[in-house]
């Protein structure tokens, strides 16, 4: 039987090789990282003590540096298992719960249309790339020039003219032998029994043509070139090989591109694409015309487990990232969820990178928020929780939100996480302590406790006194916190913890320059296979002249009793400690941004959402504070305090 290529890519795409192969070996602990999908294992096709085996979720494929082999999912079960390639396929379409397609001889003959009408295509865009390089494509050479897009790009991406005729492209296709309905199927020419005569359907436009996931044109976006022009962009109609809400434009690109590491970003439309791939973000792609699909997502997440989803900077754009959110919250689980990135205010992708570079991009890269905070600020901003009535009905929205995720596990710690914001939120506005000198509650206003104010803020205060003066926002100060050298240290004495947390501590981000310095001596260590064992990563940093760093983050830690991260303390003690540190540093330094940027919007707007803002990262604040204390040592967690 032969299969459709669309259906063996589908099967491919749903099951992770990994999960195809790690029936049949062990992987090896050591060099496997499991959350990027790379493994290793002793290779089953011949004999070997160490693990030369590797496959890789994100390409689908094997190979051993031993003996050769190589394959995907298919080829592993025909060549290790002795299976046929159809029950090779029928294993995996079981795998990823697909249903087997019946033979059909009309679907086989649908199947070679198909390959036939992709040559029509591939003729098409031949003629549209000719066209514009030919006298009559001077107007869209100029256009794509002001747009800063260079001759090879335009190569690269295949960009061409549709002419401003009626029937260039039809008579074309036709000298050359394709038949009128081929044509037609191809959704080149707009016909149909209320029209005569049929005409392109693409004229005077700047041709985008869009490939499948194995990279063959099936449509086209089209950008007119004439100012009153009734559709600035459009689109291929629907056809035989084209349905605009199971494509993203580019994807075939850049799943090839994560190969080498990173995630996919998802922007608004083609030019984004291309301006951001010329400035060397290789692994975008985006939707056609039309807000993002569910089958959309799917193929993002076929793709990254946490994609990021940017859109542009203005209202539009942030309720585009608000419906996407919903979109995709039933769907999500652990490993399976996005980031969002908003643009500054009245910026596309494309003008960001032109006006001050790649950098620019990728500190907004930088900023993407996770999906839960996107949902926290559209339920908060500029809200009024004045009335118990008000607070009440906005915890039961929360809770609504969340019951909507259908995996339960993840529901439980999305409610989990609301409850404390929620009881942080309020916390932080209310009680005698806060304001209050009668002992009532506040009422959740737009209100705070007495500090700085911003420089525009109309007196409304911008940084409270206590945040000022925390360690958590300090900013250029050369002393070691102990938060920081919790880690370091934790990660030196007992090495097991790199390895169990490879991705955090690859990209950890750190304060301190010195113990920047000892965290490049422990990836150098990891680059040479020794971070497994503790003399060798001493030796590095020794090697590196940084022992008397070493030294200090020790007696440091020593004299904040941080018992834990030595090295006499037991694995579990150590790995408490680490990850309770691990998570203050993330939240401290995704704080220290946030607050920036809140009081760089404050004193530019004073507007009451702005201000709302602030508010928000002064009650994520308050909460950290408190648990800053058990690390700096006013209190413990484990209730394992007795040993210092």
């Amino acid at each position: 039987m032969r299969f459709p290529p669309a259906f063996l890519d589908e099967i491919r795409d749903r099951v992770p090789i990994s999960s195809v192969i790690g029936q049949r070996v062990a992987w090896d602990r050591k060099k496997t990282n499991a959350p990027r999908g790379d493994y290793w294992a002793c290779c089953p096709f011949h004999g070997e003590k160490s693990p030369s085996f590797h496959c890789e979720d994100k390409k689908g494929r094997y190979h051993c540096f031993g003996c050769s082999v190589s394959g995907d999912h298919f080829k592993f079960l025909t060549e290790l298992d002795g299976m046929s390639f159809p029950e090779a396929v029928e294993k995996i379409a079981d795998m990823a719960g697909v249903p087997m397609p019946v033979r059909d001889a009309e679907e086989e003959r649908r199947e070679k249309e198909r390959a036939s009408l992709t040559d029509v295509m591939e003729m098409a865009t031949v003629f549209f790339q000719d066209r514009l390089q030919g006298p009559e494509g001077a107007k869209a050479r100029a256009y794509l020039r002001e747009r800063g897009l260079t001759p090879a790009t335009q190569q690269s991406f295949r960009l061409g003219y549709a002419p401003d005729s009626r029937n260039a492209l039809k008579e074309h296709l036709a000298a050359k032998g394709v038949p009128k309905a081929d044509i037609e199927a191809c959704g080149l020419v707009r016909h149909g029994d209320d029209i005569p005569v049929s005409y392109d359907w693409f004229r005077d436009r700047i041709m985008f043509p869009i490939p499948d996931s194995r990279g063959k044109i099936i449509a086209f976006g089209g950008r007119a070139l004439a100012p009153d022009a009734l559709a600035k962009y459009m689109n291929s109609p629907e056809t035989e090989l084209f349905h605009k809400g199971n494509v993203l434009y580019n994807f075939a690109r850049a799943r090839k591109a994560l190969a080498k590491g990173g995630t996919v970003i998802a922007v608004e439309g083609y030019m984004d694409v291309i301006a951001l791939a010329q400035a060397g973000f290789e692994n975008v792609v985006a939707p056609l015309g039309t807000a993002l699909t569910e089958n959309q997502l799917e193929l993002l997440w076929r793709m990254a487990g946490e994609p990021v989803l940017c859109f542009d900077g203005d209202q539009a754009g942030l309720k585009a990232a608000w419906r996407a959110a919903d979109m995709a919250l039933p769907a999500v689980q652990a490993g399976r969820s996005a980031r969002f990135a908003l643009l500054p205010e009245g910026k596309d992708p494309d003008d960001l990178v032109k006006a001050e570079g790649p950098d620019a991009f990728r500190a907004v890269l930088a900023e993407a928020r996770p999906l839960v905070d996107l949902l926290w600020m559209r339920e908060t901003a500029g809200g009024v929780f004045d009335t118990p009535e008000r607070r009440a009905e906005l915890e039961k929205t929360l809770r609504e939100l969340t019951g909507r995720i259908r995996d339960e596990s993840l529901r439980y710690h999305y409610q989990q996480e609301m409850r404390e914001r929620v009881l942080s939120f309020f916390g932080a506005q209310r009680g005698p302590r806060q304001g209050r000198q009668d002992g009532r509650p506040g009422q959740g206003k737009a209100t705070a406790p007495g500090g700085q104010f911003a420089k525009g803020g109309g007196g409304r205060i911008a940084i409270t006194e206590s945040l000022g003066q925390s360690a958590l926002v300090k900013r250029g100060s050369d002393g070691m916190s102990v938060r920081e050298a919790t880690i370091i240290v934790a990660l030196i004495n007992h090495p097991a913890l790199i390895d169990e947390n490879f991705a955090h501590v690859e990209f950890l981000d750190l304060a301190n320059t010195d113990l920047k310095r000892l965290h490049a001596a422990i990836l150098d260590a990891m680059a040479h296979d020794m971070a497994d064992d503790r003399n060798a990563v001493i030796a590095t940093i020794e090697r590196a002249g940084c022992g008397n760093i070493w030294e200090r983050a020790v007696a440091l830690i020593k004299r904040a009793r941080q018992w834990p991260a030595l090295e006499t303390a037991g694995l579990d003690d150590a790995r408490d400690a680490f990850n309770q540190a691990l998570h203050l540093q993330r939240s401290a330094r995704t704080l220290h941004r946030e607050l920036k940027q809140a009081q760089a919007a404050l004193d530019q707007d004073p507007s009451n959402e702005n201000f709302r803002h602030l508010l928000e990262i002064q009650a994520q604040f308050n909460d950290v504070q408190a648990r800053e204390a058990l690390i700096e040592g006013f209190g413990v967690s484990s209730g394992r305090a007795g040993r210092a």
